[in-house]
């Protein structure tokens, strides 16, 4: 069953591909459209958009979720659920899948609420603690944009159509919702926290929810809906994507577990497509979107087997993977983690040296530009980090674990390494087939090697000379911490806890003690005193009455 989905899935992604292309040189769009319901003068209409943007997209979900079942054929061939971790993934596919072909904000919600219900249920498939908790917020946080997006529905009502390609002239309301259930699912400030937290879930989870589909919903619905947002909204999705890119960025830096590492990663990338689209690059934004998600679900895929190598330990530090056995995965994994860094000539470098030179040819906020070239730089940095711990670095602790690579996971990562590779390179000639000459000074220009080659010469000094510092140590401690945002999230919690404590305190040992309980005894004796003084009476009463009788009668 496993392998003839995943079948379907490889074939429908490439007749997707190769359609995609074709409309992308014929500039055609097809449009297909559904009377349901009308009432009045709104009408309710499903509506199946097919243009080059939704084919290339749902081939590249296509082909990660093809990889991620194959790979999950192997990986999770002891487990008893199986079954149902493959149904949920279905699920979850067929949710992305209308969400992507559907502009009516209805079908969006549909597949929008799929998405969240169907991830929660895969984060939660390890039935542990650590799941339950991770699931929970994953879903709470994404239910905010659910609600969101329901009241965007309503609103929209107004304008007597629920087809967001026909839009015009909305509120500033209905514009505000959009782009905050847009940061929901793409995981930006605030709510950035469920991203690094849902890695409970399988390592094949991951790789497909954390990298192609769930992160990405958030990206693509702003692409779509970028030509309703003025410059001021524009603005505010820029400063909402800045920040979060320093905060993953940093947060990664000095991050120990290898899967959230790879979160903050994906969620710093998520950010630099949102600060592009915020700029107006829509094409660029899902240029960098489609191409990073072929080598980050690479990445993750790779990450699974060492885990498997390492006893099951997320933990880097214990890590080194230079033996004969998992040399070729080593290869693959490292040159993913390069092309994260935008190593000429692979495909995360012809999406960010695009969007670095427009970026530089912008007459463009000094502070923005400068959160930008930090980011590319911290991006570097903890790449190299991880190449250090899984390659150079002296291990720790003897590996004894037994060998997982077999043909099934090396035919997947195989298939996305060439994509990886090569991807990039094709779309670049796909959709940027004008000639359309960028001239910068040679000083502009290699700026990104020369943050390339810094990052490489301080990264070791890093990690060894400054880590051990009290200072570094506090600050270290700040950035694990995610710059507090959790403990911010707590003060609510924290509040409503310490007053329902303080309520039962009063409740039980105040005056409402008083007033129930002890005041129930009090007035339960008092009754019974009453009681037993009209019994005494009653008793004299009749003694009495039993006397005068006696006397009457004597007499």
């Amino acid at each position: 069953m496993q392998i003839i989905l995943s079948l379907y899935l490889f074939i429908f992604s490439n007749i997707n591909f190769f359609l995609g292309v074709v409309f992308i040189q014929l500039n055609k769009i097809i449009l297909f459209k559904w009377n349901l319901l009308s009432i009045m003068s709104f009408s309710l209409e499903f509506i199946v958009l097919i243009d080059w943007m939704t084919l290339v997209f749902s081939s590249v979900v296509m082909m990660i979720s093809s990889m991620v079942l194959i790979y999950s054929m192997e990986y999770m061939k002891m487990d008893m659920n199986i079954n149902r971790f493959m149904i949920l993934v279905a699920i979850f596919l067929l949710s992305m899948i209308l969400m992507i072909f559907s502009p009516n904000m209805l079908s969006i919600l549909l597949g929008w609420d799929g998405l969240g219900l169907s991830s929660f249920c895969l984060i939660m498939f390890y039935q542990n603690k650590k799941s339950m908790n991770s699931s929970l917020v994953t879903i709470l946080m994404n239910r905010i944009g659910d609600i969101n997006i329901i009241l965007l529905i309503s609103l929209l009502i107004n304008n007597f159509t629920l087809n967001f390609l026909i839009l015009k002239n909305v509120s500033n309301l209905i514009l505000l919702l959009m782009i905050f259930a847009s940061i929901t699912k793409s995981a930006q400030i605030p709510f950035s926290t469920w991203l690094p937290m849902a890695m409970a879930a399988p390592t094949p989870v991951s790789a497909l929810v954390h990298s192609s589909t769930l992160v990405t919903a958030g990206v693509y619905l702003i692409i779509r809906l970028s030509y309703l947002f003025d410059n001021h909204f524009m603005f505010l999705i820029m400063l909402i994507s800045s920040f979060t890119m320093i905060l993953s960025s940093t947060s990664a830096l000095v991050e120990y577990d290898l899967k959230k590492i790879i979160a903050l990663s994906t969620l710093s990338q998520l950010s630099l497509m949102m600060l592009t689209v915020s700029m107006g690059m829509n094409i660029l934004g899902f240029f960098h979107l489609i191409s990073h998600a072929m080598f980050k679900s690479l990445i993750f895929l790779c990450s699974g087997i060492m885990i498997h190598n390492n006893f099951n330990m997320q933990d880097i530090r214990p890590m080194n993977f230079t033996n004969k056995n998992l040399s070729l995965t080593l290869m693959i994994f490292n040159t993913a983690m390069v092309t994260l860094c935008g190593m000429p000539f692979l495909s995360g470098f012809y999406s960010k040296d695009l969007i670095i030179d427009f970026f530089n040819m912008f007459n463009m906020n000094f502070i923005i530009y400068n959160s930008l070239m930090i980011c590319m730089m911290l991006t570097m940095l903890y790449s190299f980090r991880v190449i250090y711990y899984v390659t150079i670095k002296v291990p720790v602790m003897p590996m004894f674990s037994k060998n997982y690579i077999n043909n099934k996971m090396n035919q997947s990562i195989y298939l996305l390494f060439i994509n990886s590779v090569l991807y990039g390179s094709i779309m670049n000639w796909v959709m940027f087939n004008s000639i359309n000459l960028i001239i910068l000074p040679f000083s502009v220009k290699i700026i990104i090697y020369k943050l390339f080659i810094v990052s490489i010469l301080i990264s070791k000094n890093l990690m060894n000379k400054l880590s051990m510092k009290f200072m570094i140590i506090n600050l270290m401690m700040f950035f694990n911490y995610m710059w507090v945002l959790p403990a911010i999230y707590q003060i609510y919690n924290i509040f409503v806890l310490n007053l329902s404590v303080k309520t039962d305190e009063v409740k039980n040992n105040g005056w409402l003690e008083v007033i129930s309980s002890k005041k129930f005894l009090y007035l339960l004796k008092k009754l019974n005193e009453l009681k037993s003084l009209n019994l005494n009476f009653l008793i004299m009463m009749t003694l009495s009455s039993y006397i005068m009788m006696i006397m009457v009668y004597l007499n």
